[in-house]
């Protein structure tokens, strides 16, 4: 049975047709044409097809397309302007925390996921977040690293600036003392 969903993608609504049993991670990369978001293992198992449903973040490999009607879905390719990276992209690049990139959008958007609910967390709770993603060429240190320093970034654009708005998320690490 096909049924009409409407979905918000990295803020912009878009109605699909789609069958009751399709994937989001199909949705994603075959109907909507986002290729950032990968799939892996279509088992749950690697992470590589993580995206913000909400705000959560979830895998999209086991998550029903018509499960996300009516929902905000954010994708690697809307973590950024068109000209510049998020703290977050900025951080994995300068930590070195990625080499072949398969996992690396979902590591950025399940990383994303967390540091909008815990903006400055522990190491711990960044392993935990990160348990279900698995990166097969770079170690986790690196990793890490980035999610740790787009943290401290974050929260030092923060404390700099009368709100915390977006401008926090778009300051060049580079332009940071750290």
């Amino acid at each position: 049975m096909v049924h009409l969903i409407r979905v918000m993608v990295n803020g912009e609504l878009r109605e699909v047709e789609v069958e009751g049993r399709r994937l989001l991670v199909q949705l994603i990369r075959d109907d909507l044409g986002l290729t950032g978001t990968h799939i892996g293992c279509d088992t749950t198992q690697c992470g590589a097809c993580t995206v913000l449903l909400d705000g959560q973040a979830v895998k999209s490999c086991t998550v029903l397309a018509v499960q996300a009607d009516g929902s905000a879905i954010t994708t690697v390719e809307g973590l950024s302007g068109p000209t510049e990276l998020s703290l977050l992209q900025q951080a994995f690049l300068a930590e070195d925390a990625l080499q072949c990139g398969y996992c690396t959008p979902g590591m950025l958007m399940t990383a994303t996921g967390l540091l909008r609910r815990i903006p400055l967390p522990s190491d711990r709770e960044v392993r935990y977040a990160l348990a279900g993603n698995v990166c097969r060429c770079t170690g986790y240190g690196s990793i890490l690293a980035a999610v740790r320093r787009a943290a401290e970034c974050g929260s030092l654009a923060a404390a700099n600036t009368p709100s915390a708005s977006t401008e926090s998320q778009t300051t060049p690490i580079a332009d940071r003392n750290d």
